[in-house]
């Protein structure tokens, strides 16, 4: 199983520019990672593209294996309320997909309606709408060679039952899920069992890890954000928080996933440290029992 780490790991370093996505790739590779995805470019247009192109042939000098590139999107609400613009958008990205070289892209479904807003449905009320998009986005990268996934973020489409039903709704072989493990407590669902039901339907996978709360004790403040049901977490080093992790690997096994398992790292610690130790500690995880 090879190890990656999502270039959103290194956020706070990109974004404060101590950092670029050259610098990233050099890095990922030093800490002894053996592949790195992106998520989103900084550039637009053909800028986008052309950058694209220059962070695979840094990959590509480095060793280093690009594993997917994820874009983000809104299926309900996205381009100002326009799907069709939001369609053609995410089509384009389908290119920087292939200029990259990966055969995996991650699309979000939506992040839902403002909770105020009387107007607003439930999952299951737009569930056909988002499946239509997800099975156009789908049919057009196919053409590209390129499989398509959701990933169980944005609590409006978090829950393993919703992601399920999405997939089956599409039903294209060329769709499928980006399962990330630690995204499940943040509507407070069971990591172990929302993986057991959708660890067939993973094309790519996640580890992030999380300290929890119970919100019966006192708010701990900043660095910390309350689940769906009133809970609190605060991101860790993979290892370091209360993720079921080694549970969640034996369930991979069982199933011989046979991808990549990447990290995206949110916790408080400095960055390098995190990405460094959580290395180390999913590398003693994935090896144990073998």
């Amino acid at each position: 199983m090879k190890l990656g780490i999502s270039s959103y790991a290194y956020s706070k370093l990109l974004k404060s520019k101590e950092m670029d996505l050259f610098d990233v790739i050099k890095k990922t590779k030093e800490i002894g990672y053996d592949a790195i995805e992106f998520s989103n470019l900084p550039a637009e247009g053909d800028e986008k593209l052309q950058l694209a192109k220059l962070v695979k042939k840094a990959c590509d000098q480095e060793g280093l294996s690009i594993v997917n590139y994820a874009t983000p999107a809104d299926l309900l609400t996205g381009s100002d309320g326009n799907i069709q613009n939001e369609l053609k958008r995410i089509k384009k990205e389908v290119h920087i997909a292939k200029a990259l070289g990966v055969d995996k892209m991650r699309h979000d479904a939506t992040f839902g309606f403002n909770a105020s807003d009387p107007t607003a449905r439930s999952f299951y009320f737009n569930l056909d709408k988002l499946a239509s998009a997800c099975h156009d986005i789908t049919t057009y990268a196919n053409e590209l060679g390129i499989k398509t996934m959701v990933e169980n973020h944005g609590l409006y489409s978090q829950d393993s039952d919703r992601i399920e039903l999405l997939v089956n709704e599409v039903d294209h072989d060329n769709f499928g899920v980006l399962l990330d493990v630690g995204n499940f407590m943040c509507v407070d669902e069971d990591p172990v069992r929302a993986m057991g039901r959708l660890i067939t339907y993973a094309f790519h996978i996640h580890f992030k890890d999380f300290h929890v709360k119970s919100g019966n004790s006192f708010n701990p403040g900043e660095g910390w954000f309350g689940t769906r049901y009133g809970n609190y977490l605060r991101g860790a080093i993979i290892g370091h928080g209360d993720a079921p992790l080694a549970q969640c690997i034996n369930i991979m096994k069982t199933y011989n996933y046979q991808g990549t398992l990447s990290i995206e790292f949110e916790g408080m610690e400095d960055t390098l440290l995190g990405c460094t130790l959580g290395y180390k500690n999913l590398k003693r995880l994935v090896k144990k029992d073998e």
